[in-house]
C-alpha cells in the first residue's frame, strides 16, 4: 500500500542536503588555500571534502527516487567515504616518508611537551 507523496517535498529535501553539501565544498577549497602548510591542507580535503559531497550525492538520491540511479549513487558514496580519507592518510605518509616536516609552532609544542598548557 503505497501512499502518494508530494514532489515539492522530495524537491525541499533535495535542497536541504545540496545546499550545505555546497557550503562545505566552498568552505573546504577555501581552507585548502588559506592553510599554512600541506598537512594543515589535508585536513579540509579529507573531511570537509568528503562530507560535502555525500550530502550533495544523498540530495540526488532524492531527485532520482527508487531507480538504478539511486543504487549507483549510493555506491559512488561509499566509494567517496572510504577512498577520500584513505588517500588524505596514504598523502600524509607520502609527505613524511620524503621529508616534509610539518609546521609547528615552537612554543606551544614545548608547552605541550612539558604538560603544560599552550
Amino acid at each position: 500500500m503505497a501512499f502518494p507523496v508530494d514532489p515539492i517535498i522530495f524537491d525541499i529535501l533535495t535542497w536541504l542536503f545540496i545546499l550545505p553539501g555546497a557550503v562545505l565544498l566552498i568552505i573546504g577549497g577555501i581552507g585548502m588555500i588559506t592553510m599554512p602548510d600541506v598537512f594543515a591542507r589535508m585536513h579540509p580535503a579529507g573531511v570537509i571534502d568528503t562530507l560535502g559531497c555525500e550530502l550533495i550525492l544523498v540530495g540526488l538520491m532524492f531527485q532520482a527516487g527508487l531507480t538504478i540511479v539511486t543504487v549507483k549513487l549510493a555506491l559512488i558514496l561509499a566509494f567517496i567515504f572510504f577512498t577520500s580519507p584513505t588517500a588524505t592518510h596514504a598523502l600524509a605518509r607520502a609527505c613524511l616518508n620524503a621529508g616534509v616536516t610539518p609546521r609547528v609552532d615552537e612554543e606551544k609544542s614545548a608547552a605541550l611537551s612539558r604538560g603544560g598548557r599552550p
